[in-house]
């Protein structure tokens, strides 16, 4: 078992990762994924260059394929297959990392979690700050020994309408990590006709409020982002966003600031806003 294991918090720094490239016990994860409006391509960003030895996670690839909702959590079954087909076990230590610096590697760190990863982690800065200190890089795809992942899938992480229901009914919280304008309506989503607006009684809290130049604030500076949302870290919490990916950020916030781990809503506003009967606030127009 590499180092990690016995670190604090969700993350992992970029020196020490460089320490340890070439470790039999470490599983390094390029999960970089992107909005269309990003206008960048995850694959391609991986092809091009990579840390050594990181196998891509592909979030639309390794999902359930059954439902018209995007990159929904798979069967455990399909996740253990697609994870152990790229070399990674559940004994491994697994370091997560994307091109964005810190935007949906928190999913992929979440998905390991939930699945029965015991030690999992993101590196903190990712690609740009690894870039940016000049550790080395490979390109071209990964070529990896198939592994056994064996999965122990914690339930309770994950949240759906029905719970985000029950919940909102209740007065229990639900935090939305969209952009102000998203929340309120004021600015358009970017799933092409998906209304704007929130679910009635869910706060916001922007992933703008937790991350700074591609790296988690301070757990200070986190936790005064929660008091200013309205939003008690203390209290059960379900975590939303648009379609499930940066909801994570939430989750890993929380973590860092070494608060209790909440649900994530995995339909998220995409499910909420798509389906027959659900409120919206603002009504849109």
């Amino acid at each position: 078992m590499t180092a990690a294991a016995q670190t604090h918090g969700p993350l992992v720094s970029t020196q020490w990762l460089a320490e340890r490239l070439g470790d039999p016990g470490l599983a390094i994860v390029d999960a970089s994924w992107y909005l269309p409006a990003m206008n960048r391509d995850g694959k391609a960003d991986f092809l091009a260059a990579h840390v050594p030895g990181a196998v891509f996670f592909d979030i639309d690839a390794i999902s359930d394929h059954s439902t018209d909702l995007p990159h929904m959590m798979p069967a455990p079954e399909a996740f253990a297959a697609a994870v152990g087909a790229m070399g990674i076990s559940d004994d491994k230590t697994i370091v997560v990392y994307d091109g964005a610096g810190l935007f949906s590697a928190p999913r992929v760190w979440w998905m390991f979690r939930t699945f029965g990863a015991r030690n999992v982690f993101v590196l903190d800065g990712g690609m740009p700050k690894w870039l940016a200190e000049g550790h080395p890089t490979q390109s071209g795809e990964a070529a990896s020994a198939a592994a056994a992942f064996k999965p122990a899938f914690e339930a309770g992480a994950v949240a759906g309408m029905a719970d985000v229901r029950a919940a909102l009914d209740s007065g229990a919280q639900v935090a939305d990590a969209r952009a102000p304008g998203r929340f309120d309506g004021t600015a358009p989503e970017p799933r092409p006709g998906l209304p704007s607006g929130h679910m009635p009684g869910a706060r916001n809290l922007p992933v703008t409020a937790l991350v700074a130049d591609g790296r988690l604030k301070p757990p200070a500076q986190i936790l005064e982002a929660f008091a200013q949302a309205g939003v008690d870290p203390d209290r059960p919490l379900i975590t939303s966003c648009g379609s499930g990916v940066s909801a994570a950020i939430i989750n890993i916030a929380l973590a860092a600031a070494g608060k209790p781990a909440p649900r994530l809503y995995d339909g998220s506003w995409t499910e909420w806003a798509s389906r027959p009967g659900a409120s919206i606030e603002p009504k849109p127009a």
